[in-house]
């Protein structure tokens, strides 16, 4: 008898699987982290194979946990880090080189020839994203520019493109011995390749970057009803298990949330932040510095839409400080730190390790702790890095404001930060509205297992899904208006103090 979902969740910092009932309830998880690799300044790699080791252990301990066998699982769903890019041998298996991670900055230079070349109005209308080295696009042709011998067999077939969900149900389903490669709408909607309006790849954008199609995914709906594929019986799952979903992280979060009407929107807040707001099947474009993105399809019905803001570095701000700056011992060091002191004293810091992402969209910006005096202390810096994570959570909630026309009344939160519940405090203290975290706060593996499960009629609907949706946790606002727009003044203030520090070099 199936009686559980499982769910992959292969993040920046680490791979977990959980296992949940039709409840949508818990019922076994394990987690490993794995090498973050930074060979220069801007730089972020990860090993493939590592993460696909990786992967393997923390389905098998799971499911060990949980004493069940692939017999018990009715479907599996697979959610990833977005953007991070993978070329491997598909005769091999073998990657041609380290991922290449969201968070990396080495195409600064082909994203602003991008711009400069005029192409940059037609990649915004084409995918609703900018020029940026956030995306997929970008990465693959730096891994075809530089990696001897790789133009050449992708131009023949033989290496094959992916983000990690790409690379993990290959290998999920075979490798070499058959693997199916393919991805959904949501990933390949943040590539730069994919054409929004008919969620296929686009041949201009494909000319335009140099990528050849052959290395590309197959591009499927985020719950399909006839699977993907099904788990290799040699494999970590040990039998034949449908793989039938599939979403990008920030997408898989929003499924989890429930936020399947218009006008719903959730905030997550892990390695970095990012904010979705549905739209419903209409394409919305932003003025305000936002993206359009796919926000996911369901089998063969229309695709859904959302505005989002994504923020390149708060969860690991934190882990600057507990692995760069040692201030800290572990993450949850951070909250009892900053409780120490009764606000910043007057201390911003701007985390802009990658840039600044939304709503800015400023490569050449780069980290900064300013209004430091001898009064100051680590507790300071510690309290200057939570609010961080929720001012420029600030800047994404008014640019969504403005496009939408709706204003913000109430902020569904997921992820790992709101656990930390002075941050979570502060983030309705600098919004000035209610914050609300529901009981499964890890939305995004509870998100992918929802697709999965929905394809294979373990859940009949979106509804049954609502149904499951509980409120754990709520903070409401304590500032009073004078504080709240006098801190974010002095946020803006500091973020300006953060342009136009890197040279960008052809």
């Amino acid at each position: 008898m199936t009686r559980y979902v499982g769910a992959v969740d292969q993040g920046t910092t680490s791979t977990r699987f959980m296992i949940f009932d039709h409840d949508g309830r818990e019922v076994a998880r394990h987690q490993l982290e794995h090498t973050q690799v930074m060979p220069r300044a801007g730089w972020v790699e990860h090993d493939p194979v590592e993460i696909w080791e990786r992967s393997r252990s923390v389905i098998q301990t799971a499911m060990s946990r949980a004493g069940i066998t692939a017999a018990d699982l009715a479907a599996v769903g697979v959610t990833n880090q977005r953007e991070t890019t993978v070329v491997w041998d598909r005769r091999t298996g073998r990657p041609f080189h380290n991922a290449i991670v969201w968070q990396d900055t080495r195409t600064d230079a082909l994203a602003q020839r991008l711009e400069r070349d005029g192409h940059g109005d037609l990649i915004r209308h084409r995918t609703g994203l900018t020029p940026s080295p956030y995306f997929s696009g970008g990465k693959i042709r730096w891994l075809l520019d530089h990696v001897e011998g790789l133009r050449e067999a992708a131009e023949a077939g033989d290496a094959l493109f992916g983000t990690t969900d790409s690379w993990l149900i290959w290998n999920l389903t075979g490798g070499p011995e058959g693997g199916v490669h393919v991805t959904d709408v949501t990933n390949a909607s943040r590539t730069m390749l994919m054409d929004l309006e008919t969620c296929a790849w686009d041949d201009e954008l494909l000319e335009v970057l140099g990528v050849p199609r052959r290395m590309l995914p197959e591009i499927r709906s985020s719950s399909e009803p006839g699977g993907y594929g099904v788990t290799d019986a040699h494999g970590p799952f040990a039998g034949e298990v449908p793989i039938t979903g599939i979403l990008g992280d920030q997408q898989a979060a929003t499924v989890g949330q429930v936020c399947f009407e218009p006008g719903e929107a959730k905030n997550t807040y892990g390695t970095g932040n990012f904010m979705l707001l549905n739209t419903g099947t209409e394409i919305v474009r932003s003025t305000s510095g936002l993206l359009t993105t796919v926000a996911y399809r369901f089998g063969d019905a229309p695709t859904v839409y959302a505005l989002e803001g994504s923020i390149a570095v708060t969860g690991s701000a934190v882990q600057w400080l507990r692995d760069q700056l040692g201030i800290i011992s572990g993450a949850a060091q951070s909250e009892a730190l900053a409780r120490q002191v009764e606000d910043n004293g007057g201390v911003y810091f701007v985390p802009a390790f990658s840039g600044l992402f939304a709503p800015y969209w400023r490569s050449d910006a780069r980290g900064a702790i300013v209004g430091l005096s001898r009064y100051n202390t680590n507790a300071h810096v510690a309290r200057a890095t939570l609010e961080a994570i929720c001012y420029q959570s600030r800047d994404v909630a008014d640019a969504m404001a403005k496009d939408s026309g709706v204003p913000l009344e109430v902020l569904k939160v997921d992820g790992g930060v709101t656990a930390n519940e002075l941050c979570m405090q502060i983030q309705a203290d600098v919004l000035g509205v209610d914050v609300v975290r529901p009981v499964v706060a890890e939305t995004t593996c509870l998100g992918a297992a929802y697709a999965a499960g929905l394809a294979v009629g373990f859940w009949s609907s979106t509804d049954e899904l609502r149904a499951n949706w509980a409120e754990g946790r709520r903070w409401s606002p304590a500032w009073d208006e004078e504080r709240r727009e006098r801190g974010y003044r002095q946020w803006g203030k500091a973020v300006r103090r953060t342009l136009d520090w890197v040279e960008i070099e052809d």
